[in-house]
């Protein structure tokens, strides 16, 4: 029997294979192939290949190896598929073919004879010892077995009759023995044999390297499909779970309307049996009065005035007392007829909608992460928000997993109250009770999540009840805001038209900026926020926002006057929040407007109108830890409240032209109060509990992100002043 050929049809042209070459992803191409596509790609070093898609780099200048057994396998097939067509092939040794067809392969000479021709390979001494196979399957099947693979010679001029027995390592190429004392003169080589030698065995290594990962992908294959067995066991568990689950709730829900029709009947056999009674009542009175009254016109009409007489007063007296009887009495049903039947199937329906959860993955501690934007506070509620995410990193949104937290401190421990927000969210909520470093420790299924123990150093309890005399008082000209750096450093707008910055001390270290309308000049910075190095700028009189670094390099700005969408008339101030979005207020304008970082537009919230949404001359902005805006309306003498989304909540307060407003990280406002020259401090609630006087026209507010240090700007004073909590 013929054994099959491997395929020697090239993938890209559809025949067979000419100078076979192969790739490092070991498919082979036709080496003219090769060329005519890297030539289409424009790109004369990659090659994508065809079969597995994977991207080869061809080095400028390399040589492909060839692949010498593929080329074999493709002569081989090409003499077969002669052999076998029945057609007639010309004989190859024979000039023109001139002695007749071909009868006969020389599995040696590589040619098909004519009968002349096979008759002189017979008589030849040299020849005779060649092995000659019919051109039948039979001849075929020996070609097959008998033929071997042609020595290969060399290429180079005069070396063609050199056979190519020796591998030159420096040029990873093989060479005759003529070519080792010419061009690769000096060079290392190798004789063929060896070279071979360790390629086989390098070979075998990683043949053996294969059979072992064959084996565990054999055996993985084998896992899987046992886990597929597994999964089919899961879910006709989870089936029975199901329908057992839904038959209780089934049976639950008939036994309970059996109840509510066993109650409706009582109910009504009541209301039925009261009003029977009294309707029996009401028509034995009936009948009474019935008789009565026919009695009576009876005697009027038959009997005589003496007869009348001698009954006396008997007749009226029964008469008059069965109607003073029903006169005590109700006449109105002593029943109402409604029965009314409450079954919240609203509630009961949604519930129902979200009853049950199929899950396919499992939460990782290791994967999952926790993140607080409060501050650890003696007596504060300390926040802690735990994402659970699978092993893969991904979020997983269902609940039911335990969660716990605590704090450590000095052998004091504060557990955690857990919040289930049943979409894969907790909230850990804990109170420390003393000051100082505490260890946080975050578990999810009695494992540590990320990043857990750590470190957390809890500060006293903040009392603004202290807040009275200023600890620092940096001079400074006309301050109208200030803002301040996570390195400690004070940035302080100015009626100056520039922006000063000092650092700890108060040293004056910068300014930035100068009075005009061009890029990093400015006309009244009313308004000035920082996050990181970059540094927006309310610039009131230019009416846009300009954003620098915080060493006063320009970057953008954006704006102009007028009243239409991202156009300002009079910006005071600008926020950002935690989204990196802008907060700008306006003060002709009467609005406040949202952007994204490059300036384009997002949302308007219009203070005009009527009613406790509007507003007056809006000025400082401050945000909550909720999200929401607080506007110091100057005008309103109030501080108005938004969402972020610009829906009005509330308003609070009774400041006296408020200007400046900063929000702690528990929710406390401080408001400056240009004409009431102090500054008043409220709770999260809108309640105020503390005011600090003695200062001249108070302008900007800011909270020092490090320690909640509270710094104003005291522009009736030329002074900034900072106040330690």
């Amino acid at each position: 029997m013929i054994k099959p050929i491997a395929n020697t049809t090239c993938h890209l042209c559809s025949k067979p294979y000419d100078d076979p070459r192969i790739l490092p992803c070991l498919h082979s191409f036709c080496l003219q192939c090769l060329h005519h596509e890297t030539e289409k790609s424009g790109s004369q070093q990659m090659f994508q290949c065809s079969i597995c898609e994977q991207s080869i780099n061809i080095p400028v200048g390399s040589v492909l190896p060839q692949n010498l057994h593929l080329g074999f396998e493709v002569e081989l097939a090409g003499y077969m598929s002669k052999m076998v067509s029945n057609s007639e092939l010309c004989c190859d040794e024979c000039v023109d073919g001139r002695n007749g067809l071909a009868v006969v392969f020389c599995c040696m000479c590589r040619q098909f004879l004519c009968r002349h021709c096979r008759d002189h390979h017979s008589s030849s001494r040299k020849l005779s010892k060649h092995n000659v196979v019919g051109l039948d399957q039979e001849g075929a099947r020996q070609l097959q077995t008998t033929i071997k693979p042609r020595d290969h010679y060399c290429s180079q001029p005069n070396h063609e009759d050199n056979k190519l027995n020796v591998y030159c390592e420096t040029c990873s190429m093989l060479v005759c023995l003529s070519c080792i004392t010419g061009t690769h003169k000096s060079h290392s080589v190798k004789e063929i044999s060896t070279v071979a030698k360790t390629h086989q065995m390098e070979t075998t290594g990683a043949l053996e390297d294969a059979k072992e990962v064959m084996t565990k992908l054999t055996g993985a294959i084998d896992e899987n499909n046992r886990m597929i067995e597994q999964v089919e066991v899961s879910k006709r568990n989870a089936f029975l779970a199901i329908n057992q689950a839904f038959e209780i709730l089934q049976q639950t829900l008939e036994e309970r309307k059996k109840t509510l029709l066993s109650e409706l009947e009582a109910i009504s056999l009541s209301k039925t049996t009261a009003l029977t009674l009294q309707k029996e009542q009401f028509e034995t009175m009936v009948g009474d009065i019935g008789h009565y009254t026919d009695m009576v016109s009876q005697i009027l009409q038959t009997h005589t005035d003496h007869e009348i007489v001698a009954l006396g007063g008997l007749i009226p007296t029964e008469l008059q007392a069965t109607v003073k009887r029903v006169q005590t009495i109700s006449l109105t049903p002593n029943q109402h007829s409604n029965i009314t039947v409450s079954v919240h199937t609203d509630d009961c329906i949604k519930q129902l909608s979200k009853l049950g959860n199929i899950f396919d993955f499992y939460p990782s501690p290791y994967s999952s992460t926790w993140m607080s934007t409060s501050v650890a506070r003696v007596g504060t509620r300390y926040h802690v928000k735990v994402q659970s995410k699978t092993s893969k990193g991904e979020e997983y949104p269902h609940g039911d997993v335990e969660v716990k937290g605590k704090m450590t401190h000095n052998g004091a421990v504060v557990y955690g109250e857990v919040e289930d927000h049943r979409d894969g969210t907790y909230t850990i909520t804990l109170t420390p009770q003393t000051a100082g470093p505490h260890q946080l420790l975050l578990t999810l299924n009695g494992q540590h999540i990320q990043n857990s123990p750590t470190d957390l150093d809890v500060k006293p309890k903040r009392d603004y009840h202290t807040l009275c005399n200023s600890q620092q008082v940096i001079q400074c000209h006309w301050p109208l805001c200030v803002a301040i750096h996570d390195n400690g450093d004070i940035y302080v707008g100015s009626g100056d038209h520039c922006i000063y910055v000092f650092d700890q001390t108060g040293q004056l270290k910068n300014t930035i900026g100068s009075s005009g309308s061009g890029d990093v000049q400015f006309s009244s910075p009313y308004g000035i926020s920082i996050k990181g190095d970059v540094l927006y700028v309310a610039d009131n009189g230019n009416h846009r926002v300009q954003k620098l670094t915080s060493s006063g390099k320009f970057l953008h700005k954006f704006g102009q006057q007028g009243s239409g969408q991202g156009l300002f008339n009079n910006p005071a101030a600008v926020i950002i929040d935690s989204n990196n979005k802008l907060i700008v207020s306006e003060q002709s304008n009467r609005r406040l407007q949202k952007f994204n970082e490059s300036g384009g537009w997002l949302l308007t919230i219009d203070g005009n109108g009527s009613g406790n949404r509007s507003f007056q001359l809006p000025w400082g902005l401050a945000l909550d830890p909720q999200g929401n805006i607080h506007v110091a309306s100057y005008g309103s003498k109030s501080v108005k409240v938004f969402t972020k989304e610009g829906v009005y909540v509330r308003m609070y307060g009774d400041p006296n032209d408020p200007i400046g407003i900063a929000i702690d990280d528990e929710g406390y406002s401080l408001v400056s109060e240009w004409r009431g020259h102090c500054l008043s401090i409220y709770d999260p609630e809108g309640n105020k509990i503390h005011t600090v006087g003695n200062l001249k026209n108070p302008w900007g507010i800011a909270l020092d992100p490090r320690d909640g240090n509270v710094f104003i700007a005291n522009y009736g004073a030329n002074t900034v002043l900072k106040y330690c909590v």
